[in-house]
């Protein structure tokens, strides 16, 4: 008898983003609420991703951490047509995974660590303000990227668009103003607005 994969992490977090992931799917699946605190240090846990960070993956035999790559894995698995059929649309879905852990998500961390880590009478505006500035650049590759084009790759939904929505989360989370890139704002509103990432943050 098979088992059913295993997902580890909460959805208020980054984890978010293999929740919604292994949602997209529609497979069955166990989900086992491990926050970032002292759970995600155990040694139960650590056997399972040694570095003590959300999310995880067992499949099997496979025990796999680091959110895209989880997502890659369960859209080529299970996940049909969100995963690209052809090459080179499969390496575009790679590029834009990693490019939006690399450009994207440490300048929105920044953010994130001023608004919600850090104490008010210690924030310091500049580091939001130089971070605010710097996704201008990446926003205007998107921006240019989704012109004329509804999503990242074809004419539907792919995991291309899964990773990189899930990673820009945490711009909405934050209430971040990308209202003057158009094509951005369109493309984001749609992937929010799907039904996967409403039961994923029904989630514990």
């Amino acid at each position: 008898m098979m088992t059913k994969p295993k997902l580890f992490g909460i959805s208020d977090s980054r984890a978010i983003r293999a929740i919604w992931g292994i949602e997209e799917t529609g497979i069955d699946y166990e989900h086992v609420p491990v926050s970032y605190g002292a759970d995600s240090k155990a040694d139960d846990y650590l056997a399972v991703n040694p570095n003590g960070r959300i999310p995880a993956l067992i499949d099997g035999d496979l025990q796999l951490f680091e959110s895209m790559a989880i997502n890659l894995y369960l859209a080529r698995r299970y996940g049909g047509a969100l995963y690209p059929a052809a090459a080179a649309d499969e390496a575009r879905a790679w590029q834009w995974s990693v490019w939006a852990i690399s450009e994207v998500e440490p300048l929105q961390m920044q953010i994130v660590i001023q608004k919600f880590f850090t104490p008010e009478d210690k924030r310091d505006p500049r580091v939001t303000e130089r971070a605010t500035k710097g996704l201008q650049r990446p926003l205007q590759v998107l921006d240019a990227a989704l012109d004329g084009r509804d999503w990242l790759l074809g004419d539907a939904f792919s995991v291309a668009d899964l990773n990189v929505a899930s990673v820009m989360y945490l711009m909405k989370m934050i209430r971040f103003d990308y209202s003057g890139f158009a094509n951005v704002q369109r493309w984001a509103d749609a992937c929010y607005a799907r039904p996967a990432l409403a039961r994923a943050l029904a989630r514990p």
